[in-house]
C-alpha cells in the first residue's frame, strides 16, 4: 500500500511538471506584453531619459527577453522571486507574509460552504421534488448567480451600514486590538493559542463578512453535485440490495449511498478550491484584506512584474499540491484508485 502511494504521488508530481515549465514561460511572456514602461513608470513623469534610463537598468529590462529569462529561471531556482518595485522588499518575503491571510480567508469559507453544502444536497436528493428541494435548487441559483464582489458590498450595506451589527471592512483585525503572536500566521488559530479570547472573537467576527461572500458563492456547486450524486448512488442496485438485507436507513444512505457518492463531489471540491485561490482577489479588495491576491492586483496595476509573477507560480504550486490532495483522498475513499496507480 505505501509503495503505490509513494508511485501515485511520484506519477503526480512528474506529470505537473510540464505544467509548471509551461506557467513559468506564459507567465514570464504575457507580463513583459503588458502596455506600458515600468521604467518610466517607476521614474515619474518629471523624469528625464537618462533618469529612465538608470531605473530600466536597474530593473534588469535594459537586456534582451532572453537574457531576462535566464535570469528570471537562475532565481527561481535559488528560490528567489525577485523584489518588489513598490514596496522596496523580495517579492518572497511579502508573499510569505500576506500568504497566511489568504489562506485563511479560503479555507473558513470553503469549510462553512462544506458545512452547509453536503447536508443541503444530501437532505434534497432524499427528498427529491419536495419542498426542501425547490428551497435548495432556489438558493444554489442564487448563489451562483450572483457576482462575489456585489455580495460582498451587500452585505457590508445591511451588516455594518444598515445593522452596525458587522465590524468595520477594514482587514483582519481592528486597530484596537494587538495583533496575536505570529505561530502560524492565521489570527484565528495564534489566538487561542496565545490564550488571548478578546483578539479570538474579534478576528472572527472580522472574518465572517468575507468568509460568508466566498461561502455563498462556491455553495451552490458543491450542493448540486453532492444532490446529483446522491441521487444517482441512492437509485443504483446496491442499494436496493442494501435495503433488501435490511440494514438500517442511516447505514444504507451514509456507509453506502453517500461514500459511493463521495468521488464526483471531491472533484467538485477541488476545482471549487483552486476557483478560490484565484477569486478570493475581489473580495479581499471588497474588505481591504491584506492577502496575496490584493497586492498582486495592486502590483498589476503598477506594472511590477515580480510580485504577479510570484503570485501565479504560487497558485500553480497549491493547485498542484491541491490536486495531489484530491487523488490521495481519491485512494482513501476508493481502494481501487490505490490499485489502478
Amino acid at each position: 500500500m505505501r509503495r503505490s502511494f509513494l508511485r501515485l504521488v511520484s506519477r503526480r508530481l512528474a506529470a505537473a511538471a510540464p505544467g509548471l515549465a509551461g506557467v513559468v514561460v506564459v507567465t514570464f511572456c504575457l507580463m513583459r506584453a503588458l502596455p506600458g514602461d515600468p521604467a518610466a513608470y517607476f521614474a515619474g513623469n518629471a523624469a528625464t531619459k537618462e533618469a529612465i534610463e538608470q531605473v530600466r537598468v536597474k530593473l534588469g529590462l535594459d537586456k534582451s527577453l532572453p537574457e531576462q529569462f535566464v535570469i528570471y529561471v537562475r532565481d527561481l531556482a535559488r528560490a528567489n522571486l525577485g523584489q518588489s518595485v513598490t514596496t522596496g522588499q523580495p517579492v518572497r518575503a511579502e508573499m510569505l507574509a500576506r500568504l497566511p491571510a489568504s489562506l485563511e480567508l479560503t479555507l473558513t469559507a470553503l469549510l462553512l460552504a462544506v458545512a452547509v453544502a453536503l447536508p443541503a444536497g444530501v437532505l434534497a436528493a432524499t427528498r427529491p421534488g419536495s419542498w426542501v428541494d425547490q428551497v435548495v435548487r432556489v438558493l444554489t441559483t442564487a448563489g451562483v448567480s450572483l457576482p462575489t464582489f456585489f455580495t460582498g458590498i451587500l452585505l457590508v450595506y445591511v451588516f455594518y451600514y444598515l445593522l452596525g451589527w458587522a465590524p468595520a471592512p477594514t482587514g483582519r483585525l481592528d486597530l484596537l486590538f494587538p495583533t496575536p503572536p505570529r505561530v502560524t500566521g492565521f489570527y484565528l488559530a495564534d489566538s487561542l493559542i496565545a490564550g488571548d479570547f478578546e483578539t479570538f472573537r474579534a478576528c472572527l467576527r472580522q472574518l465572517a463578512l468575507p468568509a460568508v461572500t466566498m461561502a455563498l458563492f462556491v455553495m451552490a456547486p458543491l450542493a448540486r453535485m453532492t444532490r446529483a450524486s446522491m441521487l444517482g448512488a441512492l437509485g443504483s442496485d446496491f442499494i436496493r440490495t442494501a435495503r433488501a438485507s435490511g440494514l438500517s436507513s442511516r447505514t444504507v444512505l451514509w456507509t453506502y449511498g453517500f461514500r459511493n457518492a463521495m468521488l464526483p463531489v471531491v472533484t467538485t471540491l477541488g476545482m471549487i478550491l483552486s476557483f478560490m485561490l484565484g477569486a478570493n482577489v475581489l473580495v479581499e479588495k471588497v474588505f481591504a484584506w491584506p492577502g496575496i491576491g490584493s497586492f498582486a492586483l495592486e502590483s498589476l496595476l503598477a506594472s511590477d512584474y515580480a510580485p504577479v509573477q510570484g503570485f501565479i507560480l504560487i497558485m500553480a504550486t497549491l493547485y498542484v499540491l491541491l490536486n495531489l490532495a484530491i487523488d490521495v483522498l481519491y485512494g482513501a475513499i476508493d481502494p481501487r484508485v490505490r490499485i489502478e496507480a
